[in-house]
């Protein structure tokens, strides 16, 4: 940690006073330097903070001073004070913490973006989805409840009562064998497999896809094994990717997307109606972020080990206090 001033309020933009931050992993693959996208180190990271608004520019109406909030930030948010564009900062529920609400922006963002925008999700349809146990796989699980979908969700098996809670059908992730499991449960395919993992798994789901079926890659997870990089490894893997190419999608009548939401964080026009329609399900007790573990900022690297070891069951968070 290290001391900093504090930052002024720049045009058509709020300063928020964070009393928690949540970490995804996208901050574990910027501090092993795998994240294209993050400053050069010495930087701060962190995409979603919940707070009170302490500063507003010239102009801004809404939010005001003394507003509890949550706000999505283009890294810097595991910091006491950030300064966030007016258009990235919501209401955070009334019946919230603040620790829940730092668990929401990304996850449930993230969860609806690929199951309504990208993958035009169907009432019906099945979902595989990886990582099942973790901050989007939780709200993928809620958010099917809402949207009438099958899930069917991968992870390790001390982690499947959890997951039958919210739903789901649970796999052994760890089982080298579960596309086979996965086709007995859904013997004529999967409508939507959303993959954060990478590499040969993105090539095991799109053999799983049913006709008309949707393989979503939002990460590549597998780059990332330990603690620290390694760069031939990481190479390793990225050349052993698939390819899909154009005439065998036209030929399966199937579709493969990418997903970065960190490239369409100043595309108010597309993030701010999905961020106010999750907003509502909250309001209306449809869904609530499960907070794992609240770590001080002042142990981040411990909350770092915490999430490289695969143990959480939801959202990880930090409190600035």
């Amino acid at each position: 940690m290290r001391e900093a001033p504090d930052p002024p309020v720049t045009p058509g933009a709020v300063r928020i006073r964070v009393h928690y931050a949540g970490i995804n992993f996208s901050d574990l693959l910027a501090r092993q330097g795998l994240y294209p996208d993050a400053p050069k180190p010495p930087c701060v990271i962190g995409y979603e903070v919940a707070g009170i608004v302490d500063a507003v520019a010239d102009g801004v109406g809404t939010p005001r001073v003394g507003d509890r909030v949550i706000a999505m930030t283009p890294f810097g948010g595991q910091s006491e004070l950030v300064v966030v564009a007016a258009g990235a900062v919501f209401p955070l529920p009334e019946a919230w913490s603040f620790e829940v609400g730092a668990a929401f922006p990304v996850v449930y963002l993230t969860a609806h973006h690929l199951l309504v925008r990208v993958a035009a999700a169907r009432p019906g349809e099945s979902v595989l989805v990886h990582s099942a146990a973790g901050g989007v796989g939780l709200a993928v699980a809620e958010l099917a409840r809402i949207l009438d979908l099958r899930v069917l969700g991968l992870a390790s098996s001390g982690k499947h009562d959890v997951l039958r809670s919210y739903g789901v059908e649970p796999l052994d992730g760890r089982d080298p064998q579960w596309p086979d499991a996965v086709r007995r449960l859904a013997p004529d395919g999967v409508d939507i497999v959303l993959d954060p993992v990478g590499g040969q798994s993105w090539r095991q789901g799109y053999a799983l896809l049913a006709p008309l079926g949707r393989l979503v890659c939002f990460g590549a997870s597998e780059v990332s094994v330990g603690l620290r990089r390694n760069m031939l490894r990481v190479l390793w893997k990225a050349l052993r990717w698939p390819r899909f190419a154009p005439l065998r999608l036209m030929s399966d009548n199937r579709t493969v997307a990418g997903v970065n939401l960190g490239h369409l964080w100043t595309a108010e026009q597309v993030i701010r109606p999905q961020v106010e329609a999750l907003l509502r399900y909250a309001r209306e007790g449809r869904l609530r972020p499960r907070v794992d573990r609240v770590f001080p900022l002042a142990e981040a690297a411990a909350a770092h080990r915490y999430m490289h070891e695969r143990r959480n069951v939801g959202k990880v968070v930090l409190s600035m206090s």
